[in-house]
């Protein structure tokens, strides 16, 4: 994950009524976007991706902030000026945008179900609860600094030291087997 481009930044990048709660992804329904939608929360929700449900759920949640997709610096921008991350899908597996949120120093609200479990792995970095308003309240408590430390973990750097602890050497044998073709046909 890029550390460089996902950190802490500042927070008047979006200027709405705080806590600002974030969604981002696909809108889309396998995404369970709606729970997310239906909290009733203080602050102001603000959903960044495209999909085949945004024009329908930009009619039916006219006070949410559906700002479309994002990319690059942009989209670091958004991330890094919420107050919580929300992560309503059941489904997803390993959720990269968990740990883009968590190396910007935002904390993460989510199900607890395969993906982030298996991000969060510390309750001082996200509440994962069947209650995803609970969830959200209680990850609006957590510290900004714990979250950026926790990410750090998962920088391109610190996993290429992981994957390459992981090899084996490979040893040199001086006779080396002859190939099927190469052996002589006589």
């Amino acid at each position: 994950m890029d550390t460089e481009l996902f950190r802490p930044r500042d927070k008047s990048f979006l200027s709405d009524p705080r806590p600002i709660q974030l969604y981002v992804g696909r809108v889309a329904i396998e995404k369970n976007i709606t729970a997310f939608l239906d909290m009733n929360v203080p602050g102001t929700k603000f959903v960044v991706g495209d999909g085949p449900q945004r024009q329908e759920l930009e009619r039916k949640y006219p006070h949410v902030r559906f700002v479309g997709y994002k990319l690059g610096d942009e989209l670091a921008q958004h991330v890094a000026a919420a107050d919580v991350f929300v992560f309503p899908s059941r489904t997803d597996t390993f959720g990269l945008v968990l740990l883009e949120a968590l190396s910007c120093g935002v904390p993460v609200a989510a199900y607890p179900v395969q993906g982030p479990k298996d991000v969060i792995l510390s309750d001082k970095v996200g509440s994962l609860q069947e209650d995803l308003t609970e969830a959200t309240k209680a990850a609006l408590t957590l510290n900004p600094d714990d979250c950026r430390n926790y990410a750090a973990k998962y920088s391109w750097e610190n996993c290429a030291r992981q994957f390459e602890g992981h090899l084996a050497p490979i040893t040199r044998t001086l006779a080396r087997p002859v190939a099927w073709w190469q052996r002589s046909s006589s």
